[in-house]
């Protein structure tokens, strides 16, 4: 009698979609602890879980692994032919034997950090080397499959394997204000130095008012965006976060708001745009409303990711020159 073997367990992580033996204490292909529940908001976010200390993420022959939970670091052991491409602050240490060059890029590319001109570097293995950003927070994995593609926000790539194609555009949110400081829109300063310069009673120093005025551009969700492509084998991408990420599924036509600068990554075929809200605050005195709020308004089909840690939003105040293609609501 022949015996008839068991079938091999499987185990499907809610996070990747992707198929293991579910024998890790972690997914090997996104590094989502196997044993832990999903975490869903009443307004239908879900909570991506960091990657565990010591976790190992698999790709190609090639393996990751993640160490520490405050400011986490990503230990790479590259086998030959294989490798990973990244911006040149996040290099931590490498072994000799591991080869880095900067990497070839298709258009011009120009990227700062910090004030800080940015280089994209890739290195090919064998040989071991490590990342990691200067942020609290955690690392995730957005493991793409064959054709599967990302749109990620600017500068919270941590590393990307060379087997998925690098591009960028412009994000297309945009708004163009004066340089006048907040301190002036005050409504009492406001009608103040209005009643002053009626009576003459000001020398109005041209200067400084023409430098004020001058317009300047903002980026809510930063300039460009960048986007992974796997092509015929399957990629990964490891994205910093700072905070804790979430994500959720919007429906074909479904639609939400968030803050700009908290935008992580977003399938490509999620829409985004600029949001607008003015908030009942009486009258509008002199040049500006002063009082606004602005938000990213994306919609789907598509998956979405955010970040509950980002950085201060930069809006002026001051009247709009110009902006893109957006939304606003006015409540009374």
């Amino acid at each position: 009698m022949t015996d008839i073997a068991a079938p091999e367990s499987t185990y499907t992580c809610p996070y990747c979609k992707q198929t293991s033996t579910g024998a890790s204490t972690s997914c090997p292909t996104c590094g989502a602890p196997v044993d832990i529940k999903l975490r869903t908001t009443a307004s239908g976010w879900t909570e991506l879980p960091s990657i565990a200390d010591m976790a190992r993420i698999q790709f190609g022959q090639s393996t990751c692994q993640v160490e520490g939970r405050l400011v986490p670091v990503a230990e790479m052991k590259l086998a030959a032919e294989e490798g990973v491409y990244f911006t040149h602050d996040v290099l931590l240490w490498q072994e000799p034997g591991v080869h880095v060059d900067a990497m070839a890029m298709t258009k011009p590319w120009t990227r700062h950090r910090s004030g800080m001109p940015l280089v994209m570097l890739q290195a090919s293995g064998p040989g071991r080397l490590a990342f990691s950003h200067d942020a609290a927070g955690e690392l995730i994995a957005l493991p793409l499959q064959r054709g599967a593609a990302v749109d990620v926000r600017e500068n919270v790539l941590l590393a990307a394997t060379l087997g998925v194609t690098y591009d960028w555009a412009e994000t297309g949110v945009w708004f163009v204000a004066t340089q006048e400081q907040k301190e002036d829109q005050a409504g009492g300063v406001k009608l103040l130095k209005m009643g002053l310069e009626l009576a003459g009673a000001t020398s109005g120093n041209d200067r400084d008012r023409n430098r004020n005025d001058q317009p300047t551009w903002h980026y809510p969700v930063g300039q460009y965006i960048d986007r992974f492509h796997a092509g015929d084998k399957p990629g990964l991408v490891l994205v910093q976060v700072s905070g804790n990420a979430y994500v959720r599924d919007l429906a074909a036509g479904e639609s939400i708001l968030v803050k700009p600068p908290a935008l992580l990554f977003k399938d490509p075929t999620v829409g985004m745009q600029l949001h607008v809200e003015y908030p009942a605050a009486g009258a509008k005195l002199w040049r500006t409303w002063g009082n606004r709020y602005l938000w990213l308004r994306v919609f789907g089909p598509g998956r979405v990711g955010i970040e509950s840690c980002y950085d201060r939003l930069d809006d002026p105040g001051t009247d709009f020159r110009d902006l893109s293609p957006h939304t606003d609501h006015l409540w009374r």
